[in-house]
């Protein structure tokens, strides 16, 4: 027995990709060097040494790939501006060849009928910002108002939906703490100065977003995976009190007018990472600019994550987590990460619920299967299809239940570069050959194209039990 799940009539389906991920051309028509430029082209960083030099080349690609859209019905596009293509430097000097191309990838967008989501930052820091001390200092922040001042006075009168950062905790924790993404840093108080510079940048670009760009929607992208403690033990639940307090409550508590959490802050005055004091980099004022009122909340999910107490090197002889499903290749993806559609409910329901955006988009969602073409030239990629039905479903779900959700964009719209991975992985909807280019639409995409036309899609009915 099926059912049908239809979604609200202005609901909007979109796909999102992320510049250095896609565009190529690094240094082409007065681009300036960013920090993944620098970190990809060390070695050793990126598996295989991969970069993003080429990429999809979609800076030069861009009208077949608007094509492709354009035929499979995608109502909105969410794409990320390359700080270091509009102001080489980070600040100063414009590059208009910048400005012009993303100027052009917007009016053949509007041409084809789709909408364009505009992200600010998607982790791709000009360089020379970088070697002043970039987002650790707050001189990054004021020059990210001049970028945002740039960018929206040439494509305001046409882009009206704008988001600053996406995911603001990964540039912060990853770049600056674990070091697996560019700039390469480990260490938590500087950490904690980039994630609070981050976040008042995005206060701070908010009302020039809204001058600029008049009738328009802001927001900031964040990534929340459900978290759960790894066993009953109370070191476990320990471990997931701190892993939820630096990635979600961290950037969500400031974002909607509360202080960064007391017990992180406290967390880090312990291990030495800040003074007694507390957070020094928090000015007068800057609370108040963080708290700016937000159009929308766009999240960021993939999957559940585990805490534990203890290292790595202690898990070899454990017995199989209780909390997570086997490793099969129907229930984790390449990344690997564990495939709980489940957990996409619980995260709307609980920003809902304890923050209250006026409204939420799913700014990404995807899984990394590597499915290639048959003989025949077509990509079957049916655990992709899966995945992204099951994903819809919960999202549905959260919509019954008073979730404000106004649009879901799959991630990502091609293979492309996906940052410590390299090559690796393929989040894409399009299957890309590197070598030559080739595009192909995989099932999962012509999947979507039906969704997208009928606004809903049909699911199979689980068989209760008993009368």
């Amino acid at each position: 027995m099926t059912r049908r799940i239809t979604f609200p009539n202005d609901f909007t389906w979109g796909a999102a990709t992320a510049a250095y991920q896609i565009e190529g051309a690094w240094n082409a028509d007065g681009k300036g060097e960013s920090i993944w430029d620098r970190y990809s082209h060390t070695p050793g960083n990126v598996l295989n040494n991969d970069n993003g030099d080429v990429a999809c080349d979609h800076y030069h690609r861009y009208p077949e790939d608007v094509s492709l859209m354009a035929g499979l019905g995608l109502q909105a596009y969410r794409f990320s501006t390359a700080w270091p293509r509009i102001l080489p430097a980070g600040r100063g000097a414009v590059n208009e060849a910048g400005l012009d191309f993303y100027s052009r990838l917007v009016d053949s967008l509007l041409e084809a009928g789709i909408t364009p989501y505009v992200t600010l930052y998607h982790w791709d820091l000009p360089q020379a910002l970088q070697e002043e001390g970039g987002w650790t200092v707050r001189g990054t922040a004021e020059a990210f108002v001049e970028y945002t001042e740039a960018i929206s006075r040439r494509l305001g009168d046409r882009v009206k939906h704008w988001i600053t950062h996406n995911e603001p905790a990964c540039a912060a924790l990853l770049g600056h703490l674990e070091g697996s993404h560019a700039p390469g840093l480990k260490d938590l108080g500087l950490a904690v100065n980039a994630s609070h510079h981050l976040l008042l940048s995005h206060g701070w670009a908010v009302p020039v977003l809204r001058a600029n760009s008049p009738a328009c929607e802001v927001g900031i992208t964040l990534n929340l995976n459900v978290t759960v403690p790894a066993s009953p033990s109370a070191a476990d639940h320990e471990a997931e009190r701190q892993g939820d307090g630096r990635w979600a409550r961290w950037f969500l508590d400031p974002l909607f007018g509360w202080h960064y959490p007391a017990d992180i802050v406290a967390d880090a005055i312990q291990l030495g990472a800040l003074p007694a004091t507390g957070m020094t980099c928090v000015w007068p004022g800057d609370l108040a600019a963080i708290n700016v009122p937000l159009d929308f909340l766009g999240l960021n999910y993939y999957f559940r994550n585990l805490s534990r107490s203890r290292t790595v090197d202690e898990l070899d002889n454990d017995p199989p987590n209780v909390f997570q499903a086997p490793r099969t290749p129907y229930t984790w993806t390449e990344m690997p990460w564990e495939i709980y559609p489940q957990g996409l409910y619980e995260v709307l329901m609980r920003v809902h619920l304890e923050y209250k955006p006026r409204k939420l988009y799913v700014t990404e969602n995807g899984a990394s299967f590597s499915d290639g073409p048959d003989a025949q030239g077509r990509v079957q990629d049916k655990r992709r299809l899966n995945y992204l039905r099951d994903h819809f479903a919960a999202a549905h779900k959260a919509i019954d239940h008073g979730v404000p959700l106004a649009g879901y964009f799959i991630w990502s719209w091609m293979d492309n570069f996906e940052w410590g991975y390299g090559y690796t992985q393929r989040f894409g909807s399009v299957w890309v050959d590197y070598a030559t280019q080739q595009r192909i639409l995989k099932d999962s995409a012509l999947w979507y194209q039906e969704v997208i036309a009928e606004n809903g899609f049909e699911v199979e009915e689980k068989k209760k039990l008993g009368n």
